[in-house]
């Protein structure tokens, strides 16, 4: 075997050694899997003060889910104010879809409750309003006399005007009861029958 190839083995297997190490037992927050761990290694390196502070928003940064007690993973969206169970420690694409359809649904549950509220609002003014204006003031009194009251007919001059209308309506009729009248009357004034 050439000594070249032998050379390229031994630090292949030296970069290998490095890496294993790096991972198993190194507290580079860079290595961390998931945001606890990125914390516990954050905190282990560095001393209190802005360096730790910026390390811990690059965890928070990294790691959008947080672990559970009882293992898995939660994220939380501020904008709902609420938690989802996630796989790791990171949303994967079908998780971020699932929330951003929780979230569409969020805001049409939140459009419709303003809408109902702004109307509750509406009827509950317009109510108000109807009771102050019937508490108002009552005004005068109402008085209950007719616009027009008929002046009494004396009855022989109300007899006359049916004739009338009825003579305007059959004027055959009409014609007949004055010949009738007049007829009663020459009899009526006639020498015989004043025996």
């Amino acid at each position: 075997m050439p000594a070249w190839l032998l050379a390229v083995a031994a630090a292949a297997v030296i970069a290998f050694a490095i890496v294993w190490l790096e991972f198993s037992g190194s507290s580079s927050p860079g290595l961390a899997r998931d945001y606890e761990d990125c914390v516990e290694r954050v905190q282990a390196q560095s001393s209190p003060g802005e360096e730790a502070n910026s390390g811990l928003t690059g965890c928070g940064a990294r790691f959008a889910g947080r672990r559970k007690a009882e293992g898995g993973y939660t994220y939380y969206d501020f904008m709902q104010d609420r938690k989802f169970d996630i796989a790791g420690p990171n949303p994967t694409v079908e998780e971020r879809k699932a929330i951003d359809r929780e979230y569409i649904g969020y805001l049409e549950t939140q459009r419709r409750e303003a809408i109902s509220a702004a109307l509750a609002k509406q009827q509950n003014d317009m109510l108000r309003a109807d009771i102050e204006s019937a508490q108002g003031p009552a005004g005068p009194p109402l008085a209950l006399v007719p616009d027009s009251v008929p002046i009494p007919v004396p009855r022989r001059v109300a007899e006359q005007r049916e004739k009338a209308r009825l003579c305007a309506e059959d004027a055959l009729r009409c014609t007949l009861s004055k010949l009738s009248t007049v007829v009663k009357d020459a009899f009526a004034s006639s020498p015989k029958t004043k025996n």
